[in-house]
């Protein structure tokens, strides 16, 4: 176990070195406006299928996710605006940012933990699976090399599943 965790830190090391090095520039204004806009209509467009509508209630569930995406795009188009209206009329160069890959990948890599997280738990129907990969994925994200933390959360998670399913009757 120890040397493969010694191999993965390598390799790890390996590439963030190289990552680290990489850097872009982003019109951040402008891509930010774009990916919102695009996200709110995204959802907006998804949302009729994933959130159920009865006509018996006052203010359905899709009420508050269509305001919010309401106020997400026209906030994202006033951002949009504005700096186009820099660009175009004022003639000043778009804001850039800098930005690291390392930092970014780091950041895609919290994300895919999370998300086959989620995956694990839907797939199995089993949270405590989920859990339990979570909890090893971030242990092992986090360099963490002693085995009693491992069986420690391990055993945490599967205390709290047990405490939820069988104490409190809660089925997730």
């Amino acid at each position: 176990m120890k040397r493969w965790m010694d191999w993965l830190d390598e390799k790890r090391d390996t590439i963030g070195e190289k990552l680290s090095k990489k850097e872009m520039k982003l019109p951040i204004d402008i891509v930010t406006g774009i990916f919102f806009l695009l996200l709110g209509a995204v959802i907006l467009l998804i949302m009729p299928k994933q959130v159920p509508v009865s006509d018996s209630d006052v203010i359905n569930g899709q009420a508050f996710p269509t305001l919010l995406m309401a106020v997400m795009m026209i906030c994202s188009g006033v951002v949009l605006a504005k700096e186009l209206y820099n660009i175009f009329v004022k003639k000043m160069p778009p804001a850039m940012k800098n930005i690291n890959l390392l930092v970014e990948v780091k950041a895609l890599e919290i994300l895919a933990i999370l998300l086959l997280t989620y995956v694990i738990c839907r797939v199995t129907d089993l949270f405590v699976a989920g859990a339990i990969f979570c909890s090893l994925a971030f242990l092992i994200y986090f360099r963490c090399r002693k085995l009693s933390y491992y069986a420690i959360t391990l055993t945490v998670a599967v205390l709290i599943w047990i405490a939820f399913r069988f104490g409190l009757n809660v089925n997730f």
